[in-house]
């Protein structure tokens, strides 16, 4: 059992407000925890079932505070629906350097406020060895308990920023190509893609907000044949960035 303190600090680690002034963020699931103790993200505290730190011992790194729990107290500090495995509680990790250079290609996200849309596209850019995702201050919080765990890991390979978009856009290098999703754009099918710049993908229903779609040097669209009115964002950033590496041997 967890201490009432410790109960505490996890619940308020699910408001961002204390995972900011912590520098503190969850991380569920036997997959996610394990992906972090084998990152250089620092672990403050684990909670266990008993069955699962058995099997992760050899793993633990040495003085790590460690609380064994029922499934159900884990469950009930959880954010999912059932956890039969661990919770930790890591150190949000430093931010690096956002310094956009040619041959790299940058995923931005404009007002994405669904965590588990957020998660899946931080894993996509691990998936396709992005130089990073920049969040819009709009965004879903790429360190919420449900960003994290739909990252299924990713979080601890891919760095994320979070910036006022527009004002982070205009301070690009000059002719860094800068690329949108937008119905009216060109086909990405027959076009030739260079992994450079930034593609930027915005909100399931809105699309980009008008400041950020100003900075766009390209729209690209994604032809459909039939009748469904739009695209999961994330299946959209999925289908784009298979189109900039499709000539890669």
């Amino acid at each position: 059992m967890v201490s009432k303190a410790v109960a505490k600090y996890v619940h308020a680690l699910h408001l961002k407000k204390y995972r900011s002034r912590h520098e503190a963020f969850l991380v569920e699931g036997g997959k996610s925890v394990r992906e972090l103790l084998s990152s250089g993200i620092l672990t403050e505290r684990l909670i266990a079932t008993p069955e699962f730190a058995e099997k992760i011992a050899a793993e633990l790194p040495a003085g790590l505070p460690l609380d064994l729990v029922s499934e159900g107290e884990l469950t009930r500090l959880s954010s999912l629906s059932t956890n039969n495995t661990a919770l930790a509680i890591a150190r949000l990790p430093a931010e690096t350097a956002l310094h956009p250079v040619a041959n790299q290609l940058l995923l931005a996200l404009d007002d994405v406020r669904d965590p588990g849309n957020v998660g899946t596209l931080i894993r996509l850019a691990d998936w396709y060895g992005l130089a990073g995702v920049v969040c819009s201050d709009t965004c879903a919080d790429p360190w919420a308990p449900k960003t994290v765990v739909a990252t299924m890991g990713s979080f601890t390979r891919v760095p994320v920023w979070q910036r006022n978009l527009p004002e982070w856009l205009a301070t690009l290098p000059a002719g860094l190509p800068v690329y949108g999703a937008d119905l009216h754009g060109d086909n990405v099918h027959r076009l030739t893609l260079q992994p450079t710049g930034v593609l930027i993908m915005g909100s399931e229903s809105h699309g980009l907000t008008p400041p950020v779609e100003a900075c766009l040097t390209q729209r690209l669209h994604i032809p459909g044949r039939g009748q469904a009115e739009s695209l999961n964002v994330a299946v959209s950033a999925a289908i784009l960035l298979d189109n900039f590496y499709r000539n890669e041997q």
